[in-house]
């Protein structure tokens, strides 16, 4: 029995965040079918979490005509947006937070949104971190993502004034594995008003920061017209 994929087009209009699809689980010929459709009516789309193997065993014409990246496992179709003023940081703790980071920025991107990531400043050598907070300061978004004990969650929210939204990475070993501990750290940080989202969930990171610009943006409008 085959079942057809719902797509929620309106969801940007309503929300300021489009859908993305979320590619694991999904039959290759449901995924096919989603990306053909979505390419014939000239739709953009973002698809998270699409193994590099599945890629490829997707039909030519939509091999060709998505922009994949095998380090995020992303793909989006219709072409990145034109980007606009680099918004966001995207702080990482250590280079095998990097899949999840770049999941954070190739979300913005698809979005209009510009990024700077700042790699590899976990505080094991906080000289990494401390050498970058000015630049870390100049950003109204903060997106910090790490494994391990995820002690850069509180050491960042105690030295900037920016929203800070911690991303658990399963980067780890022992009792930090699976990122239950980077998670344990950014839901009981001892700094107030840090945002946690789920284990490696750029995606939502990058989403959430879409809703905190996108709000801004609305009151900036507002102040203006009504200055």
């Amino acid at each position: 029995m085959s079942v057809n994929a719902v797509i929620d087009w309106d969801r940007e209009a309503r929300t300021g965040v489009a859908e993305a699809i979320y590619a694991p689980g999904k039959p290759l010929q449901c995924l096919a079918d989603i990306l053909g459709k979505a390419a014939r009516e000239q739709r953009r789309l973002l698809i998270t979490r699409l193994a590099p193997e599945t890629y490829v065993a997707l039909p030519a014409e939509l091999v060709e005509a998505l922009d994949f990246d095998p380090v995020s496992k992303t793909a989006i179709l219709g072409g990145i947006a034109n980007v606009s003023d680099t918004s966001v940081a995207v702080v990482s703790g250590g280079m095998a937070d990097s899949p999840v980071a770049l999941e954070v920025s190739r979300t913005l991107a698809f979005a209009g949104i510009g990024s700077r990531q700042i790699a590899d400043v976990g505080v094991a050598g906080l000289w990494r971190l401390m050498d970058r907070l000015d630049e870390i300061r100049s950003f109204p978004v903060v997106v910090v993502v790490a494994g391990m004990e995820g002690a850069i969650f509180s050491v960042l929210a105690g030295l900037i004034s920016a929203p800070i939204i911690a991303v658990p990475t399963s980067t780890g070993y022992g009792v930090s594995g699976g990122g239950q501990l980077a998670l344990n750290s950014a839901l009981g940080s001892c700094a107030p008003g840090v945002v946690a989202v789920n284990i490696d969930n750029g995606f939502g990171a990058a989403q959430a920061a879409l809703r905190i610009l996108n709000h801004r943006r609305r009151i900036e409008a507002a102040d203006f017209r009504f200055s």
